[in-house]
């Protein structure tokens, strides 16, 4: 604890230096610098107030143990005594309370994001597993008041999907569905099995955080556009004129196609944004250090034994094996209420952040 006192003083050190800064009339006149001032002094008030609190938890609890040690008057000492007790409780919730608002935040969380499914392996019964994916996150994110815009879809002769790409748009959409990257596994019957033997197959998931403007620079010169006709499942054209637009990052040979769009110009600008949020991830992921291709913490190579939840039919369960969380209501969740899942996830990995505050 005492490391995070000094860290909390350096905080408070901080708010106290920015408020200064603020009332400062050689600064007030700088409205940019005044703007940056004031945001990061919004950012800490919240940790500062909690930490105002906690240090009145201790000199009040210092003036009750000194009444304990020092008084001779026994109804006095007695009611010190339950006040300290109530104290140590107040004191260790405030204590929970600023090591979570010191866990690190990803910078990301409050962006949009991009969600990209692919069938792996199992054939048709995977690419049917990614069609019920996507419904169960469209679901989802109108639960939420999300946006959903597709970007890009490779579909199949029987619903499914061999790929599917779609933004969801909204505040926090990233901060919680980032915990849907992996490989998804599927245990049940297929409705093409005659048999009914139980088969399994697998669909990999990549959640990446929209890019914006300031994250990847990308020169005109490094990038490819091939313009051609929009198909549809079986390889029909479903629009005379070409307006499916593809984009190249040369250097890294990194794609993003759309042909969602009836315009062009849309199709370019969602392949881009697309691109750039491919490009980021592998920014970040070489930053970490953790890898060096796209998308390979996230999804593996989609074979059966790489798993980050089953989806089992037959016993209406799904486990997520991060965690190891098991839940009996797998209809549930696929129509939508994935929430059962996630919140343990953001639990999760707020405790593993949060070891790492002494």
């Amino acid at each position: 604890m005492t490391f995070l006192l000094e860290k909390l003083d350096q905080i408070k050190d901080r708010y106290e230096e920015i408020g200064a800064l603020m009332a400062d009339p050689a600064i007030a006149t700088d409205s940019s610098r005044v703007s940056i001032l004031a945001k990061e002094y919004a950012s800490i008030e919240p940790i500062v107030s909690v930490y105002s609190k906690y240090l009145n938890v201790l000199n009040a609890k210092k003036d009750a143990s000194d009444i304990i040690r020092q008084g001779n008057d026994q109804e006095l000492i007695e009611l010190a005594q339950d006040e300290l007790a109530a104290l140590e409780d107040k004191g260790l919730q405030l204590e929970s309370e600023l090591k979570n608002a010191l866990i690190p935040k990803d910078p990301q969380d409050e962006r949009n994001t991009f969600i990209e499914i692919r069938a792996a392996a199992g054939g048709d019964e995977a690419a049917l597993f990614a069609a019920d994916l996507y419904r169960m996150y469209i679901r989802y994110a109108q639960g939420k008041g999300w946006d959903v815009d597709l970007v890009d879809a490779s579909e199949t002769g029987i619903r499914g999907y061999k790929e599917i790409v779609f933004e969801i748009k909204g505040k926090g959409a990233f901060s919680r569905m980032k915990h849907e990257s992996g490989t998804h596994r599927v245990q049940r019957i297929p409705v093409t099995e005659s048999s009914g033997r139980l088969h399994t197959s697998t669909v990999t998931v990549a959640v990446l955080p929209e890019a914006e403007d300031v994250d990847i620079g990308i020169v005109d010169d490094e990038l490819r556009i091939d313009i051609f006709h929009s198909g549809g499942a079986g390889g029909q054209n479903v629009n005379k004129v070409a307006t499916a637009v593809r984009i190249t990052h040369v250097p890294t040979g990194i794609m993003a196609v759309c042909q969602d769009e009836r315009s062009q110009l849309r199709n370019k600008q969602k392949a881009m944004a697309v691109l750039k949020a491919r490009l980021l991830a592998i920014a970040v992921q070489q930053q970490q250090k953790e890898i060096s291709q796209d998308r390979k913490s996230q999804v593996g190579s989609g074979e059966r034994s790489e798993k980050a939840r089953t989806y089992n039919f037959p016993q209406d369960r799904i486990t997520d094996h991060r965690i190891g969380l098991t839940v009996h209501s797998l209809q549930i969740v696929l129509e939508g209420d994935l929430d059962q899942i996630i919140n343990p996830l953001i639990e999760w990995e707020q405790q593993q952040k949060l070891a790492f505050v002494k």
